[in-house]
């Protein structure tokens, strides 16, 4: 059975967790990470140098990255239907959830600390305001691919990219600033709501 260790609390592991629901894929999960087990620890290290989570181990196969697992798991287990073999479609989700992880992760950090994590570190009034801009703007470029695509964010059909692309844009509504009126991002929301993976791991962790 594949083994994912992290906290389920994590966005990195709930991209894990919601793509094993997507492909029905049983998993044993374990607490690793901030209050947890140490990521620090030997035993932990000697999985990932980078002491982060998630960590998969799918027999005697040993993965870290959250994009690069759920890329595997997908190739794995059958996921065609989620990351096609067809070169040009799977390079548009490839895309996708390489955007997430270098625009919008990047633009997001400065709010998130402050407004969420509240961190000492991240409280400074101008930064704040110009992260706030800068989480708007990139939001407001995958409105602008949702108002094309009039679904999801590769295109009509529901595919790898949404997963961490659904979960930042639940981080998005639960982080407690302004959002500027973005439609596509609202209806893609509530579209993402009616799939059992993202009602079980899409909302902070929680079903």
């Amino acid at each position: 059975m594949l083994r994912i260790l992290g906290r389920a609390s994590s966005i990195n592991v709930r991209k894990v967790l919601w793509t094993c629901e997507e492909l029905r894929i049983p998993f044993e999960r374990e607490d690793w990470g901030t209050g947890f087990r140490s990521t620090e620890s030997p035993e932990f290290l000697a999985l990932n140098p980078c002491a982060m989570v998630p960590v998969i181990q799918d027999g005697d196969f040993t993965l870290w990255e959250s994009n690069t697992i759920i890329r595997y798991l997908a190739t794995q287990y059958g996921g065609a239907n989620l990351y096609p073999a067809e070169p040009r479609a799977r390079a548009r989700v490839d895309q996708w959830i390489d955007w997430q992880a270098s625009e919008l992760n990047r633009s997001w950090s400065y709010a998130f600390m402050s407004l969420v994590r509240k961190s000492p570190d991240y409280q400074d009034r101008a930064a704040l305001t110009n992260g706030v801009e800068q989480w708007s703007k990139t939001m407001g470029i995958l409105d602008q691919q949702l108002q094309k695509t009039g679904a999801y964010v590769s295109g009509e059909a529901f595919s790898l990219a949404d997963i961490p692309i659904g979960l930042s844009v639940n981080r998005w509504f639960e982080t407690p600033l302004a959002h500027p009126d973005y439609p596509a991002v609202s209806a893609y929301y509530e579209r993402l709501s009616q799939r059992e993976g993202f009602r079980l791991y899409g909302r902070n962790g929680t079903p």
